[in-house]
């Protein structure tokens, strides 16, 4: 049976052909302009048009996701999706089942069904990008909260609240990608869209004075946060995950930082890379379509 999968972001959507099995035959990736949700729609019908032997539709979805009724209530960078019932909107265009998850749970879900966390009990993911996304895994089983939040890692304080918003001091406002180009744009005058985090580290690599002090403040505030979820879930591992964790060097980096915590032995690297979103979709669709 061959499942069209989908891993929905704000500037892409990843979109691939894959057996019940996890074995991917094809895949593709557009690029989003504005995070556009209708954009998003017309290229999962295009796909799934161009390829009729599919049998079911698994997404993997940012934002606030109910997995039972396919209903997205706050749809992250994809505001289009707010309020959106998205498996119904495709099952009603397509005829075919629908089956859809939060996008870190779908990372976490992958890990567990053919990745570095296959045995585990007890773990945790987090995802690095142009927010800070997690999932958890307790007891053996996916840990998703009464509704649906759970995991937001990124809502974590990395330093007390001052005067401001109390949004202004979470993961999300001081160590994400987006947060680390924009305090280099804003120290060098470069535009922030002229600005990657690859440039960012190939000069923190390279001994650049405000790149050095720009990543290792990015460093510390993402090692507060993994110091605080170490505390809280005494997990086996946490796997990080996000196009940075894929930089050669880059987990050795962040574990000489975690030294200070005395947390370096605990944190790891996803299996699949950018491919672990529609593994983890189709993971999903495979229980849902067993119950």
């Amino acid at each position: 049976m061959h499942i069209a999968a989908f891993d929905i972001g704000g500037t892409a959507l990843k979109m691939g052909i894959v057996t019940r099995q996890g074995e991917i035959l094809t895949k593709e990736k557009a690029t989003i302009t504005d995070s556009d949700g209708d954009q998003i729609l017309q290229h999962i019908m295009s796909w799934i048009t161009s390829h009729p032997e599919c049998e079911g539709v698994a997404i993997s979805a940012p934002g606030y996701v109910n997995p039972h009724t396919g209903f997205i209530e706050m749809g992250g960078a994809i505001r289009k999706f707010d309020n959106f019932a998205i498996k119904a909107w495709l099952e009603e265009r397509t005829h075919l089942p629908v089956a859809i998850e939060n996008d870190a749970n779908c990372v976490l879900l992958a890990e567990r069904w053919r990745g570095k966390a296959s045995a585990m009990s007890d773990f945790l993911v987090l995802t690095i990008g142009t927010g800070i996304g997690g999932a958890i895994f307790c007891n053996n089983q996916l840990v998703r909260g009464a509704k649906f939040r759970g995991g937001e890692f990124g809502y974590m304080f990395t330093e007390r609240p001052g005067v401001r918003h109390p949004t202004h001091y979470t993961m999300n406002a001081t160590c994400t990608l987006r947060v680390l180009r924009r305090r280099y744009s804003q120290h060098t005058g470069k535009p922030l869209d002229n600005v990657s985090g690859e440039e960012i580290f190939d000069a923190y690599d390279a001994g650049d004075a405000t790149c050095q002090r720009l990543v290792e403040d990015f460093f510390n505030g993402i090692g507060a946060g993994l110091y605080n979820l170490v505390n809280l879930f005494d997990p086996q591992t946490i796997l990080l995950g996000g196009g940075i964790t894929e930089r050669p060097g880059f987990l050795a980096q962040l574990k000489q930082h975690l030294t200070w915590f005395g947390i370096d032995d605990y944190i790891d690297t996803v299996s699949h890379g950018n491919d672990a979103g529609l593994l983890g979709a189709v993971y999903h669709f495979n229980q849902q379509s067993e119950r």
